[in-house]
């Protein structure tokens, strides 16, 4: 197989492997809420959880970079991959203290799993593919929220009660598929020592064994200590450049609206139980749609666009989508949706909820969403494709802090309230990231990139 082959084949199994990892992952967290509900005598909150596995996520950042240069992206992934495997587990039989003791071990399994992940897509990406690639991993990525949100469907359909027997059935079964996809990081492979990365970089793509031939022509390994403080030094140094600094906010709002959508939307679907509707068989509908749009978005962004027009066009239409989103949930959720118990709310918005303008605004969540991940993805993978590890923990640090602040204030403050921070974020984030870009595009002229 040539190198952009190999290259190319790594990316597929990265985006499988997150794929099924996700479908577990991402299902659990838009359910969560809605299961501890059914439960008795569980006084632990899915929110605070959430905000838990984002605030640790944050802070874990800091190392991440370290930890994938000492283990190596493959290895990182995987071992990460089975603390996530461990938090859906936990709801088999949950207890409080290990539901928290879960979120916190999973937060900072994520921080080392996406800084892997992008150290790994930069490292098998050119200037030329980055975009392309950053499209597939997306849509694969996003099949997630499509099997696994299905499958809540057909499971729950009729429901208005979540069973005990019900919620271990649908735990069991997520924890065995977030476990092959762990198994499935194995599979990614090493270029030859002969062949040049595709990146053309400097980086080891995965983490392996010195060589005899390895010590003897190439320079003393560096230690492990050394190569830690490197990593953590690069990433302190990546954060205060121009450019990332111009990307926090709309790596922030991605933060904000990745918690709405994730965690807050699906409960708000789950309220509308009293006015007649199907509502827990609505969550996994929503959950499907969510999945369509992001998917969508990263192949018709990544997978089929090879234009010139750059990233600010893709950013400002995810902007447009959103908030025609957010108004039609301001007209259709009621108010108190996101803390409504579990028989529902009696409270409504300026219509009478509808079940197709709600599944509606989760395709268009997803879609918009998938447009700004997509453009941060390529954006940050050509910006710092040298020091792709570092440059993908900032971002992760800054993205989970606002999730984890976001979780915090679901518990509280009511939809409209959420919407409009939103809104505000999600305008000056558009405005930064388009600085950012044209910033790229003075720099660099002379230089052919794709976007998404």
């Amino acid at each position: 197989m040539t190198p952009e082959g190999k290259a190319l084949s790594n990316i597929v199994i990265l985006g499988f492997g997150f794929m099924l990892m996700f479908t577990a992952f991402q299902t659990c967290g838009n359910i969560e809420q809605t299961v501890i509900k059914s439960l008795n005598n569980f006084t632990a909150s899915g929110y605070t959880s959430m905000s838990i596995i984002y605030g640790v996520f944050s802070a874990s950042n800091l190392v991440a970079p370290s930890v994938v240069a000492v283990v190596g992206p493959q290895l990182s992934m995987f071992f990460s991959g089975l603390l996530y495997s461990a938090y859906i587990a936990m709801f088999i039989q949950p207890r409080v203290w290990s539901f928290y003791t879960a979120s916190v071990l999973v937060g900072f399994g994520a921080a080392v799993l996406w800084t892997a992940q992008g150290n790994v897509l930069a490292i098998n990406s050119t200037d030329t593919t980055i975009g392309r690639n950053s499209g597939i991993f997306w849509a694969l990525l996003q099949f997630s929220l499509f099997f696994g949100n299905l499958y809540i469907y057909l499971a729950w359909q009729g429901h208005d009660h979540i069973s005990e027997k019900d919620r271990q059935t649908v735990f069991i079964s997520l924890t065995v598929i977030s476990l092959i996809g762990c198994f499935l990081f194995f599979l990614i492979r090493k270029p030859d020592p002969s062949e040049p990365t595709p990146s053309e970089t400097s980086e080891a793509p995965l983490h392996t064994e010195s060589t005899d031939s390895a010590s003897v022509s190439g320079p003393p390994r560096r230690s492990l200590c050394t190569q830690a403080l490197d990593a953590f030094v690069k990433a302190c140094k990546l954060s205060v450049t121009k450019e990332m600094m111009l990307l926090c906010l709309p790596i922030m709002y991605t933060g904000l609206e990745l918690t709405f959508y994730s965690g807050v939307y699906g409960t708000c679907i789950g309220a509308m139980t009293r006015f007649g509707h199907n509502a827990k068989g609505l969550i996994g509908i929503s959950g499907i749609l969510i999945g369509v749009g992001e998917i969508l978005g990263g192949g018709v962004f990544g997978i089929l666009n090879n234009n010139r027009l750059g990233r600010n066009p893709v950013v400002l239409l995810g902007l447009l989508i959103h908030y025609l989103a957010f108004y039609l949930i301001f007209l259709n959720i009621a108010p108190d949706a996101p803390q409504a118990p579990e028989e529902g709310t009696d409270l409504q918005a300026y219509m009478t909820p509808n079940v197709g303008v709600a599944l509606f605004c989760s395709f268009l969540l997803g879609l918009g969403d998938s447009c700004f991940n997509t453009q941060l993805l390529s954006i940050i993978g050509f910006l710092y494709k040298e020091d792709s590890a570092p440059a993908f923990a900032v971002f992760k640090f800054i993205q989970s802090i606002m999730a984890a602040i976001a979780f915090s204030y679901s518990n509280v403050l009511q939809l409209p309230w959420q919407l409009l921070l939103l809104v505000v974020t999600g305008f000056m984030g558009t405005l930064s990231f388009f600085l950012a870009e044209w910033l790229v595009v003075a720099k660099r002229r002379d230089s052919d990139y794709d976007s998404i």
